[in-house]
């Protein structure tokens, strides 16, 4: 892998608690786990994680605290080879940390706490890292920062990707202004327009990004771009778990859009790593790497 990073990732980085059980319940009551594991989370460090894990230089951009879950958070990037000297550490801040329950058949609640005194101010970020990336993934986790580094990226000619999941809320129109691709998971598309996500892709679209999707689980991708609406269904596998998968797609997609390859074949590759990664239980034990990404594809 490139020591140089050709991505860079912002946004949420957290710290996962995993209780494993058979069946969720028809109402509260006390359950006993089958199994618990501790995992590096969020969604910009999962992604930051799966593009590296596919061979790509990687440079992680976020928010922790100074406390045992920010040191973890860190040093579990550091150990998939991300660069983390844009991951600070707040003094006296409490780092995101989230519960994920998971039944048998790979399905999740996931509780989050997004942190504490984490400033929401970017002027700490240096966004001179983008000028030697290829691309830059953003989630809305962190707005402030996510337009620094899109500003800036769209200044040096560096291809903008926003991960548009819930939570966005205002600050989403002009997240989108500044993005050339925007893959909104199906909360997230639902959260900017209610409705017929053709119309909402369209809707999107309209804010600036050349590029507009939805991942609909089991139902695949659907994108609204130049060529008009396009889809393709997900991979068919029999699935452990899904946590996790949707950052799968993020890091799969912004690896292959860094590689120069066109938008089906970049979609193509997050759904299979997607789908390689519900195999296998937690955020990032399934993530391929680029051989195993090319023996899926190469079976199907």
């Amino acid at each position: 892998m490139s020591n140089a990073p050709s991505i860079i990732c912002l946004g949420h980085a957290a710290l996962d608690r995993i209780y494993r059980i058979a069946a969720f319940p028809p109402a509260p009551q006390k359950l006993a786990a089958l199994g618990v594991e501790e995992v590096g989370g969020g969604m910009a460090a999962n992604a930051a994680v799966a593009a590296a894990r596919l061979g790509a230089g990687v440079a992680f951009c976020g928010r922790i605290g100074d406390d045992l879950a920010g040191q973890e958070i860190r040093a579990g990037l550091q150990r998939e080879g991300i660069d983390t000297a844009q991951l600070h550490a707040f003094a006296g801040g409490v780092s995101s940390t989230s519960a994920v329950i998971v039944d048998a058949s790979g399905e999740r609640l996931l509780v989050n706490h997004r942190g504490n005194g984490l400033d929401a101010d970017a002027a700490w970020l240096d966004v001179s890292i983008v000028r030697q990336a290829r691309v830059v993934l953003a989630d809305v986790r962190w707005p402030e920062g996510a337009l620094a580094v899109f500003r800036a990226a769209r200044a040096a000619g560096v291809t903008t990707v926003l991960d548009g999941d819930f939570g966005g809320g205002a600050a989403l129109p002009a997240l989108l202004s500044e993005a050339d691709y925007v893959l909104f998971s199906t909360p997230g598309l639902a959260e900017f327009a209610p409705g017929d996500p053709e119309a909402a892709l369209a809707q999107a679209r309209a804010h600036g990004p050349v590029h507009a999707g939805v991942t609909l689980g089991g139902r695949g991708y659907l994108w609204s771009d130049a060529q008009g609406v396009q889809h393709r269904p997900a991979f068919n596998v029999a699935a452990v778990d899904t946590s996790g998968a949707g950052d799968a797609f993020h890091g799969a997609f912004v690896w292959a859009l860094a590689q120069g390859y066109d938008t089906e074949f970049c979609v193509t590759c997050a759904q299979a790593a997607a789908a390689l990664k519900c195999q296998q239980s937690g955020n990032r034990a399934g993530l391929p790497d680029e051989a195993t990404l090319r023996a899926f594809l190469a079976g199907r």
